[in-house]
């Protein structure tokens, strides 16, 4: 049988399948910083107030878009538009028509893959969004390329 990511368009998939795409990598929980003249993205390894750097996921998932207020929900529609999801994210994979690395959990059948490719951000947090009082701090912590 094939697996769902390759049979299903995103707006299909059941809720669990849906949020079984997330490859807990942690790389959309990162501050991003947008060029307002060019709209280049600039990855920081600052992590969102509520990231557990140890195991890259959310403390409250159930509660972080009250928590964390420009939080984004990942939808299938908002996927296609979203400029800012890494490369390797299997939403945008899928929306693309792509499919999945050989780490991805589904493929893998293991949730350690991810970090063991060193796909995930586990280990690469240089500071946490509630600890820099400034925004200009955040330019300390610009990554050269997306993680």
């Amino acid at each position: 049988m094939e697996a769902f990511w390759k049979t299903k368009p995103l707006e299909a998939m059941s809720e669990a399948e849906w949020e079984s795409l997330c490859d807990g990598c942690g790389k959309c929980c990162l501050a991003k910083l947008e060029d307002e003249d060019t709209g280049q993205i600039h990855w920081t390894s600052v992590a969102c107030r509520l990231f557990d750097a140890a195991c890259c996921r959310c403390t409250d998932y159930p509660g972080r878009l009250a928590r964390v207020p420009d939080c984004v929900r990942l939808t299938p529609q908002n996927v296609r538009e979203l400029t800012w999801l890494p490369s390797t994210c299997a939403y945008r994979l899928i929306a693309e028509g792509k499919d999945l690395a050989w780490w991805h959990p589904l493929v893998s059948g293991r949730p350690e893959t991810v970090h063991e490719a060193g796909i995930s951000m586990r280990g690469r947090i240089s500071a946490h969004e509630d600890e820099l009082a400034e925004v200009e701090e955040y330019f300390e912590h610009v990554l050269e390329e997306e993680p």
